[in-house]
Order: structure tokens, then C-alpha cells, then sequence
């Protein structure tokens, strides 16, 4: 049998597809007399893009690919294709991007859209070259309406060829009404495929019954038959390292090679273990995967070391929703003493101490997507993420101090939070402006799978398909539904006025970032602060009082002003016998320098540390000048 594995746009190029790197190992080893042959049609969508719009670039591809998801920009690109016209809802497309999209974003939507159907075409005319018997798309985020029209196109071309859909975009109920909406998929693969697709290889070339695969959507007749999905999730042994060596042979002709960086993609865990105590009230990634499984320490070292001297890439992404605990004494620690020069980004949980990030970054963790969200307790406490807003400005201050770069937006519309609950967060910002921004503010969407969908009860009992849908697919709405994954609800939480102060103040936050420091040296005796900050008039401050040594100590981490009372209480001081008042006035002042932040009676100091902070500077001025 010939198997086809096919990564679709919109997938980031600068990095392989782990789905195909892991099925492609997982069908050598369980059928070695299968042909893979796996097709990166991403690449060469944008080798497309190049030769149709010659003035285009990388960030015109990321356009697609990272940055217009909740607007469905990639996917109505190719809705001409899966229609056959290239009139397809242009002026819908017109009506919902007035104002959302630049002008140039939005030419060349339209300029891709009315090319589409003979891009689908030449990709099908090559692939059916090769003879599939069966073709298997990995869908995630933008990849449903590529994979749609090419399946449809090759069914033409090769009417006997089976297609197969599986990733992100297939599970659960959303992967069965995927399979009943559209014909030309024959089958739909839900949840984990390393057991369940080379089953159903093994299936098909046996012609044997289906009914027996977890989890698979298939056809009986013109029937719609979908299994139950499985209660046994893969074990961390049943997950191979991935195998990238066609993804290298085929970025080594691209000729779109100065459009990115290649990096290498690796999971050393599937799941979420704060997720099984604690889901994320906003969150719908894991859907029917929640359940937290690593891989041995020493497994994932090896196979990060091995794909590194295999592919001469020393940059990696780990897909993980949040780093293993037990990894920071085991692979991490390791990997740290190998002295590697690896660059890796991980998802991390944003209370981790400075001692642990120091560990990460001596490994080469040097990226984080610390899952920060918002600055104030309430709020987090809304979402259930199990930190508060100190804790996240401390996460903030401690990266900031050593060098690494921390991914996070700031979240916004949770039913129960108000105005109070942002304006005083907003009012102290420019105390913040010395360490890393958000990427913006984003009211939250409404994603399958996640609490807030599957309990309407939390907020959002009204909801019906993102908007996005109407203008890609031509289906009835209760269609939409069942495979939508985003969907419009009435707003909640704080209004309008309070949304654009809060995004101006990020915009400031941004500007003025990288002119403004606020670092500390704690030579014993004294504590040496030095503030470039322009919303503050001070450039240099010491703290000689034993008290405000000791308080500025104590506020390296969180604290009240109770706890601090107290533990001036324990010294004495010995300037004021009143402790109450030698605290506020102590805690006044330095708001007034703005050296610290507060939330809900809880204060931390925000002054990095002078011997790590030109450190970050040039770490962080390095990965503008290579993007």
C-alpha cells in the first residue's frame, strides 16, 4: 500500500509537522512494507505565494498562519477551492474584515482567493502521481478547508484514492460531524492515531471490519458510522520520536529558504496536569487528551539530542501544554550539565521560583509561555489558574532578570469580573514597563471543549458558530455547529471603555519597553536601585534604613502587609516603634518610585537584578535582529 501523509497550509514552515514526523516513525516500525511518502504543502504554498505576489515575505505567511485564526482568513483563502468558484462569498469576506485587517492583509486574501483553485489543482495533479492509495491529512487551526478542497480535487483525479483526516480539528464530536458533512472524507481518525491508524491501514489492506478501531469515523454505504472513542490512552512508551528527515529534504530546495529559521518541533508530555485538577475555564486545547503523561527524563534528553546531530538544528519548540515538574531534577538538570547551546521554548506554569527558571534557562529554556493571562488575582481566580496577579508580575520580573523571553496576552471578558478589577492593574503598568509586554489584549473566545462550552451554566448559554463559518462554508447552521470550534456568544465582563484604556496602556507598556530599565544590587548594607523608566523622574535611589533593607528583601516574593509588620515586629525599629506606620509609609513611597506592585493586599517589588539585566537586553535585541 501507498500512504500519503500531507501537510496542508496554513502550518507554520519553519518548522516540520510532529503529527507526520510521529506517524511516519510509528508506520516504519508497526508496517514496514507500507510506502509513506509525506508531502509539505505548506512550503509549497508559500513558494505559491512568492510567485503570485512577488512583493510578498515571511510575515505575510505568519499572517496566516499565527496571527488571523479568529478572524478565518486562511481558511476562506481556500473556500474558492473547496467550492469550485472563485467568487466565493468575496463580499462576506469584505463585510466582516471592514476594519479588522490591514489593506495589504486584505489584498492579498483576495488575491490568494481567486489563485486558490489552480494552486489545489497543480498539488493534486502532483500528488496523484505518485499513486496514493491513501491520503492522510493532519488538521490543526487553519488546515480544514485546504485539506477539504484537495481531498475533494484527488477524489476526481483518482476516484479510487481513500482520504483520511485526523489532528487537532478531528475530535471528538467535532471529527464526527467533520465526517458526516464531507463526502470526500472517507475516514476521520479522533484522539491519539499511533494505534489507530496503522489499524486501520492494516484494515484496509486486509479488507477487514472497521468497527473495531477506536475512535474512527468511517462509511457504511452512505452512512455515517462512528466508533466509540478509546478509554486507553497511549502510554509514554507508545510514543515514538518523530522522523523529520522528509521535511529536511524538502526545505533544502525551497526557494523561500530566507523567509524563516528551520526548528525542530518535540513532545516530551501529552495532557495537562493542572488541567485534570483544574481546567482552565477559557481553555478548549486537550479536548478528549486531558490526562497528564510524560515521557522517562532520559528518553526525551536522547531524542532532543538526537534530532539536533541528526538535523544540525539546535532550536527547538516543545509542544508540551505545561512542563512536567519532575523534569527539572531529571531532564532538565541534565541536559543543563551537557552544556548543550540549545534555544527551546516550553509552556511552563507562571508560580514557578527564580532558582527554577535558572535551571530552565541553563538548559536552554530560554523561551516561556508562562500561561500569565491577566495581573489581577480575581480575575485569575475566574479562569481557575490557580496563581494570582503578584505571582504573575514576579514571573515577569524573575525572567526579565535572567534573560528569558516570555510569551502571554493579556485575557479579558470572564462572566463575574468588572471594571475594579482592571482600572488599578492599568494605573500601575508603568511601573512594569521594564519587563516583557503582552503580545495585546483579547477578549476571550468561546472554544469547543472547554468548561465555559461544555458547562453553559459558567456564562455563555447563548452561543452559536463563529461568524467566520458562514462566510468559508456553504452548511446550514446546525452543520456549523457541529464542527465548529469557535463560537460567538454575548460579550461578558467589562465594557468598552474600559477595554480601550486597557489597550492603550499595553500600547504605552509596549513603546517604551526597551528604554526602560529598573534594576537593584544588594551590596548588604544597602540596597543600589537604578530606573530609566520615563514614567518616573528618579534615576538613582539607595536604601540605607535597616527597615527598608529588610522589606525590600522580604518583597522578592509576595507578601502582606501583615506578614511584613510582623517581621519588622521581630528586628525592631528603630525609627519607629509604630510598625503599622513605618510599613505604609514605607510601601507609599515606594509606590510612589513605583518599585513595587500590588493586588488584592499583596505586594511584590518589580526591580530586576543588575548583574542579569544587560544580559537579557542582548538576548532579547538578538531574536529581533534574526526575525
Amino acid at each position: 500500500m501507498r500512504v500519503a501523509l500531507v501537510s496542508m497550509p496554513w502550518a507554520s514552515i519553519d518548522a516540520p509537522s510532529l503529527a507526520l514526523g510521529i506517524l511516519t516513525s510509528r508506520l516504519h516500525e508497526a508496517l514496514p512494507e507500507v510506502d509513506v511518502e509525506t508531502h509539505y504543502v505548506n512550503i509549497a504554498c508559500a513558494e505559491w505565494m512568492r510567485s503570485i505576489l512577488p512583493e510578498s515575505s515571511g510575515e505575510d505567511y505568519d499572517f496566516f498562519a499565527l496571527r488571523s485564526y479568529f478572524k478565518g482568513c486562511g481558511d476562506w483563502v481556500f473556500s474558492s477551492a473547496l467550492h469550485g468558484t472563485r467568487e466565493w462569498n468575496v463580499e462576506s469576506f469584505a463585510e466582516q474584515m471592514n476594519g479588522k485587517i490591514s489593506p495589504r492583509d486584505y489584498d492579498i486574501c483576495m488575491r490568494l482567493h481567486a489563485a486558490a483553485p489552480e494552486f489545489i489543482d497543480a498539488q493534486a495533479t502532483s500528488i496523484s502521481a505518485t499513486k496514493p492509495d491513501l491520503v492522510c491529512f493532519t488538521s490543526t487551526v487553519q488546515q480544514n478547508v485546504a485539506s477539504l478542497a484537495l481531498a475533494r480535487r484527488l477524489k476526481e483525479i483518482i476516484p479510487d484514492v481513500r482520504c483520511v483526516m485526523g489532528g487537532a480539528n478531528c475530535d471528538g464530536d467535532q471529527g464526527a460531524g467533520f465526517h458526516r458533512v464531507f463526502e470526500q472524507i472517507d475516514f476521520v481518525v479522533r484522539g491519539e492515531g499511533e494505534r489507530s491508524f496503522p489499524e486501520l491501514i492494516r484494515h484496509l489492506m486486509t479488507d477487514t471490519d472497521l468497527t473495531d478501531i477506536p475512535g474512527l469515523c468511517w462509511r457504511k454505504g452512505e452512512e455515517s458510522v462512528v466508533n466509540p472513542m478509546s478509554d486507553r490512552l497511549l502510554t509514554p512508551a507508545e510514543m515514538p520520536a518523530p522522523n523529520y528527515d522528509a521535511y529536511f529534504s524538502r526545505i533544502e530546495t525551497t526557494s523561500v529558504s530566507s523567509w524563516f529559521e528551520p526548528r525542530l518541533v518535540l513532545e516530551s508530555a501529552r495532557g495537562c496536569w493542572w488541567g485534570e485538577k483544574h481546567h482552565c475555564t477559557f481553555c478548549g486545547l486537550n479536548g478528549s487528551m486531558m490526562t497528564f503523561r510524560s515521557k522517562p527524563p532520559e528518553v526525551f534528553s536522547r531524542e532532543l539530542e538526537d534530532l539536533a546531530r541528526r538535523h544540525k538544528v539546535m532550536d527547538f519548540y516543545v509542544v508540551d501544554n505545561i512542563l512536567d515538574m519532575n523534569y527539572l531534577n531529571t531532564a532538565v538538570r541534565e541536559i543543563a550539565e551537557r552544556d548543550h547551546d540549545f534555544r527551546i521554548h516550553y509552556e511552563i506554569k507562571s508560580n514557578m521560583k527564580i532558582h527554577q527558571l535558572e535551571l530552565l534557562r541553563d538548559a536552554g529554556i530560554v523561551s516561556i509561555q508562562p500561561g500569565i493571562e491577566n495581573l489581577n488575582a480575581t480575575v485569575l481566580r475566574i479562569m481557575d489558574k490557580g496563581v494570582s496577579g503578584v505571582q504573575n508580575v514576579r514571573m515577569l520580573r524573575d525572567a526579565e532578570s535572567l534573560g528569558v523571553s516570555v510569551s502571554w496576552n493579556y485575557l479579558f471578558g470572564f462572566p463575574g469580573e468588572s471594571e475594579d478589577h482592571y482600572l488599578p492593574v492599568i494605573a500601575q503598568l508603568p511601573r512594569l514597563h521594564h519587563l516583557q509586554p503582552p503580545g495585546g489584549a483579547s477578549r476571550i473566545a468561546l472554544e469547543r471543549f472547554s468548561p465555559y462550552f461544555d458547562r453553559p451554566e459558567l456564562g455563555f448559554a447563548a452561543r452559536r458558530p463563529h461568524r467566520q463559518y458562514t462566510m468559508i462554508y456553504d452548511l446550514p447552521e446546525s452543520d456549523l455547529y457541529d464542527i465548529a470550534y469557535l463560537f460567538d456568544t454575548p460579550d461578558k465582563g467589562i465594557e468598552r471603555a474600559v477595554v480601550e484604556a486597557l489597550e492603550e496602556a499595553l500600547v504605552v507598556w509596549d513603546q517604551q519597553h526597551h528604554s526602560s530599565t529598573l534594576t537593584h544590587q544588594d551590596v548588604g548594607e544597602a540596597i543600589l536601585l537604578t530606573n530609566t523608566r520615563p514614567d518616573f523622574d528618579w534615576r538613582q535611589v539607595e536604601l540605607r534604613a535597616p527597615e527598608e533593607v529588610l522589606l525590600f528583601r522580604m518583597l522578592d516574593q509576595p507578601r502582606t502587609e501583615a506578614v511584613l509588620r510582623a517581621a519588622l515586629g521581630d528586628v525592631g525599629s528603630p525609627l519607629e516603634a509604630d510598625t503599622d506606620t513605618t510599613v505604609r509609609r514605607i510601601l507609599a513611597e515606594w509606590q510612589r518610585l513605583g518599585l513595587v506592585f500590588t493586588d488584592e493586599g499583596r505586594h511584590v517589588h518589580v526591580a530586576t537584578t543588575v548583574e542579569n539585566q544587560q544580559l537579557c537586553r542582548i538576548t532579547r535585541h538578538a531574536e529581533e535582529a534574526v526575525a
